[in-house]
């Protein structure tokens, strides 16, 4: 059998003390899901989820016993969360489906492992490991794993039929640990089941999405989306912009060190019209951050690529440098994905990267002259005054930011 127990997360002392917890008293717990997955593909662990055998009242009680924090967040479904030395253990007892729609499970709880193991979404998420190492694999995960397939666990379209946004999750999955093409069924299921996930709730559909645009390569991922018909389901504003831009942007986030932003990448796959991008985050409810990110981006004016410095730190100036990251970023993408043997697109890159740089030490300068400066020269409070200092800044950004206090009012007074 396969064992993790020499994996150094394993033998963590908070993990081990829970394990010890949860394996008494007739009952057994063991680390399921995602901690076991990435265990054996190698890749850090994000969460730790454990299941047990224990009803979900009897996890209390051992916890509060042993003077362990017990937090019940999701105790009707079976889950409490056991917190040890501020590190968060999911638990929840073993559970069978009795009844789905689609959006929501009605469940009891069972003492069967594999019955627990076939209710779940894909085969590489169902693997256990019990309090020494051991993995059980009920469905066939761990070929699954070793061959880099993600797969559903028995029929897809089932599957699907019981939680419309594993439809997402099969995407996002295969965007993180996926090879090749994707499962030929997993894929036909969802292509047959799109239209369902209209049945899904704004926030389940884009917490899925920007998960799955948070991939170190989310591409071929959104290829087979749209392939498939999905992206069109769930980003329309795709369909006429396209996804081509996503490589070069992964290609210059690798290349330069830029941090992943799951909406600069979905900012590649848009057009930057402001009242579809604003249409676009009130279908997906997007946060207020996401939707002032998504404004800058569309709101930020064409510039010729060659502006000046000085021209530059106007438009800065007047738009926001916000939106200007984002455009400045795609296109430093779009020429590196121009070849690197093309001596005129290394100079695009090389000029719109000092751009960039620019920008991002940029800090907006403030008007020097205030209503104040107008009223001790004989300006009254008023549209009069109002004009003025709107002509003023005007001639101040017309000076490049240069004319002083001073010389403004002069100006003022002419």
């Amino acid at each position: 059998m396969t064992n993790i127990a020499s994996e150094n997360w394993f033998k963590a002392e908070g993990l081990q003390r829970v394990l010890a917890l949860l394996n008494r008293d007739d009952g057994e717990a063991r680390i399921v899901g995602g901690a076991v997955r990435n265990s054996l593909m190698g890749i850090p662990l994000s969460d730790m989820d454990i299941a047990t055998t224990h009803r979900p009242e009897a996890v209390q009680a051992l916890a509060e016993a042993a003077g362990i924090k017990c937090v019940p967040t999701g105790i009707k479904h079976g889950t409490v969360t056991l917190v040890v030395d501020g590190k968060p253990f999911e638990v929840t007892t073993l559970r069978k489906d009795v009844d789905t729609d689609g959006r929501h499970a009605e469940v009891e709880f069972t003492d069967d492992w594999k019955a627990d193991a076939e209710r779940r979404d894909l085969t590489i998420n169902a693997l256990y490991a019990d309090k020494d190492g051991e993995v059980y694999d009920y469905v066939g995960g761990l070929p699954d794993i070793a061959s880099a397939t993600i797969r559903f666990i028995g029929s897809a379209a089932e599957r699907i039929a019981e939680d419309h946004l594993r439809i997402l999750r099969f995407f996002r999955f295969f965007a993180f640990y996926g090879k090749g093409r994707p499962d030929a069924e997993g894929l036909k299921a969802c292509a047959v089941a799109k239209k369902s996930i209209g049945a899904l709730s704004a926030e389940r559909i884009w917490a899925e999405m920007r998960k799955l645009l948070s991939a170190p390569d989310p591409f071929r991922a959104l290829l087979w989306m749209r392939t498939s018909g999905v992206l069109t389901e769930v980003l329309p504003e795709t369909e006429k912009w396209g996804i081509d831009a996503v490589p070069a942007l992964v290609r210059a986030e690798d290349q330069f060190g830029w941090p992943v932003n799951p909406l600069l990448r979905l900012a590649a796959m848009v057009p930057p019209v402001s009242d579809r991008l604003e249409a676009m985050a009130d279908r997906l409810r997007m946060s207020g951050a996401e939707r002032e990110f998504l404004e800058a981006f569309s709101e930020f004016p064409n510039f010729v690529e060659t502006i000046s410095k000085t021209d530059w730190e106007k438009l800065l100036y007047q738009h926001g440098a916000a939106g200007s990251v984002a455009r400045l970023k795609l296109a430093i993408a779009n020429a590196l994905s121009k070849g690197e043997d093309d001596l005129d697109q290394l100079k695009r890159m090389g000029y719109l990267q000092k751009l960039l740089q620019a920008t991002e030490q940029w800090q907006r300068p403030n008007l020097p002259v205030k209503g104040a400066d107008l009223l001790a020269v004989g300006f009254k409070p008023g549209p009069e005054m109002g004009a003025m200092l709107e002509r003023l800044e005007k001639d101040w950004i017309a000076s490049n930011f240069s004319l002083t206090r001073d010389e403004l009012v002069g100006l003022a007074i002419q």
